[in-house]
């Protein structure tokens, strides 16, 4: 059953009564150990030292290996990747070295449309393939091996071999804003221009950034700020705001998940959610940390509670047992 509503810009009521509801879920299925986990795993792949030392590869090696996880589950993902390897930054490097024919191999710019289907063994251009390092690497589908050399390219031309270097000029050069705005402004000031390197949806692309910006650098501030302002938004968050407060009517969409109205309401609620009171280390205002309160409130591998296993979406939940069940409104995502 589909459970994909597009939502538009939340009443003042209804905001109220999600901004209640978010404070309970907060407590109930809130990461109070959100940056220090993210700390943790960055710390054990080198990536905490490599911003240090502004070392490119390292921090290229981890992305392109969090982006390898979209489409399957971790463990099928994890055991192809586990008996094939995993794309490194050297292994491109290595691979462009004697300039492939290829002119789509030559620039970030000129590689969009590259095409390659691992399956098919097609590509756009089949007469320079023989020689083309591209289908060599061994990866899950072609479109991971697309998103590796485009996410290369981009580091090595757009941001000149430094990503960190790149990441720090693209905040500061975010300027004076009101407060209500500056999250915003955060965020698509890296999202904008990473958004268009092949294969990668704006939902993982928030969350891996999240957790390099939040646990890269405790001393840089800036980077903080704007991983807490990276919302990962997918349709359980999304139709949980709808469910919850009845927000606003609905319409089915397949875009729905990166609807900007959906980012503006947690933003909102997020804004009148002091973090700190779960975490003292914690940012006050934490829009990333409330996202994930709701998802791992609805998903699966969370708490399990409001989805579309547990609930029928033609009808009011009926789960009396939920934590949150006197607070919520209960609505039904498509009504009969």
């Amino acid at each position: 059953m589909s459970r994909n509503p597009r939502i538009a810009p939340a009443t003042p009521s209804s905001l109220g009564r999600s901004i209640r509801l978010v404070r309970s879920i907060c407590r109930v299925a809130g990461a109070p150990d959100l940056i220090d986990d993210s700390r943790v795993g960055l710390a054990q792949h080198g990536v905490i030292a490599a911003v240090r030392r502004h070392d490119t590869p390292i921090i290229f090696d981890w992305l392109v290996n969090g982006f390898s996880y979209q489409g399957v589950s971790d463990s099928i993902a994890e055991g192809y990747m586990e008996r094939h390897g995993r794309m490194r930054w050297h292994d491109i490097a290595k691979a462009l070295v004697d300039q492939p024919s290829c002119p789509k191999l030559t620039c970030y710019w000129a590689f969009e449309g590259c095409g390659y289907r691992k399956g098919a063994g097609l590509c756009a251009n089949p007469h320079d393939q023989p020689g083309c390092p591209l289908p060599r690497h061994d990866l899950r589908n072609g479109r991971l091996n697309q998103t590796a050399y485009s996410l290369f390219l981009f580091m090595r031309d757009l941001a000149g071999g430094d990503i960190v270097g790149w990441i720090d000029q693209r905040l500061e050069a975010v300027g004076p804003v009101s407060v209500s705005d500056r999250a915003a402004q955060l965020r698509q000031a890296l999202l904008e221009p990473l958004r268009h390197i092949y294969g990668v949806s704006n939902k993982v692309l928030a969350m891996t950034l999240s957790d390099l910006l939040l646990a890269g650098d405790a001393k840089r501030s800036a980077w903080i700020e704007a991983g807490g302002a990276m919302i990962a938004i997918d349709t359980l968050v999304h139709n949980f705001l709808h469910l919850s407060a009845n927000s606003v009517p609905i319409t089915p969409t397949a875009r729905a998940a990166i609807d900007p109205a959906v980012a503006d309401i947690i933003e909102r609620i997020a804004g009148k959610i002091d973090a700190r009171r779960f975490n003292s280390s914690l940012p006050a205002n934490f829009p990333r940390f409330v996202q994930f309160a709701i998802w791992r409130f609805c998903a699966e591998a969370g708490l399990n509670r409001c989805n579309g296993n547990r609930i029928d979406d033609r009808a009011p939940c009926d789960q009396t047992d939920c934590p949150v069940f006197d607070r919520c409104a209960r609505v039904a995502l498509k009504p009969v």
